[in-house]
């Protein structure tokens, strides 16, 4: 540790570059350093390794066997400290080979990660994308840490600390199976409230949402029948039953089996975010990943 700390990044150029060369003059013009430069490099190393390392020679230097002993790791550390310090190369999608970790709910998943699914299989082919379950409370900590790399999430309640980009702003309307009876136009505030409705809670079990806080501030109230975990589930509940629900307007768009219109009451809509860490945020790979996302939608 004590040499370490005495070395310098350019003591060990020399030195490799003698090593290849064996020959004062000719690392020195290879270094495009002055011969007495490269004469004070030299023998600046032997103390510090308190070897000759290079020995004059009938055909210029010689190394000892301590020389011999350090060419290949030396070689290998610079090549590497090479590496490292490089510009970072320009991202090729074709020819990587990543595993993207996406944290989302199911409406994240319907909504961005399933438009964006075909052009990341078509642009980086050999590349994996994994679906990881939201957790809000855990969403700074694992961007932090790299279990993830991007969060979709709305842009209320995102983490401070987490970089930012809006995707869109969603709203909600009113769907029920098509050919609802009950659907064929808009329905009136107090239609609206004798409909048979169903709610998605994620914390589960919950009856109340968004909407029956809009519908108090006009004195009226629904009937919620049905709670349920998943939006996904919620689809198949409405496509099989006479129930309706307030949905995300994203998740039943271009859906036929589904009869959308416009609630009778405005119910504030959300804004869709991706987070993601400072530690990413000018990654190449990873602002390739986050164009493709946002261009997708």
């Amino acid at each position: 540790m004590n040499n370490l700390r005495r070395l310098d990044l350019n003591l060990l150029v020399t030195l490799d570059t003698l090593l290849a060369e064996h020959n004062v003059t000719r690392t020195a013009e290879r270094l495009n350093l002055s011969q007495p430069s490269v004469s004070v490099h030299l023998a600046k190393l032997r103390e510090i390794f308190a070897d000759p390392l290079l020995l004059p020679g009938p055909r210029g230097m010689r190394p000892t066997a301590r020389a011999e002993e350090l060419r290949e790791p030396l070689r290998l550390a610079l090549a590497a400290l090479e590496r490292a310090v490089a510009p970072a190369a320009p991202f090729d999608p074709a020819a990587a080979a990543h595993t993207w970790r996406i944290a989302a709910t199911d409406y994240g998943e319907s909504a961005i990660v399933l438009p964006a699914l075909p052009v990341l299989r078509a642009a980086s082919p050999a590349s994996r994308l994994a679906v990881v379950e939201m957790a809000p409370a855990r969403i700074a900590r694992q961007a932090e840490q790299g279990a993830i790399d991007l969060a979709l999430h709305t842009s209320e309640g995102s983490p401070a600390n987490l970089r930012r980009r809006a995707l869109f702003t969603e709203r909600y309307v009113l769907a029920g199976r098509a050919g609802h009876p009950r659907l064929k136009e808009r329905p009136t505030l107090a239609q609206f409230c004798t409909l048979d409705q169903v709610i998605v809670s994620p914390d589960g079990g919950g009856f109340h949402g968004a909407t029956d806080e809009v519908l108090a501030m006009h004195g009226a109230q629904r009937r919620v029948v049905l709670s349920v975990p998943h939006f996904l589930f919620l689809r198949s509940v409405l496509e099989s039953t006479d129930l309706v629900a307030m949905l995300p307007q994203r998740l039943v768009r271009d859906q036929d089996a589904l009869q959308v219109v416009d609630a009778p009451v405005e119910v504030p809509g959300f804004e869709m975010s991706m987070l993601w860490h400072e530690r990413s945020h000018r990654d190449p790979a990873h602002e390739w990943l986050r164009r493709q996302i946002a261009e997708s939608l």
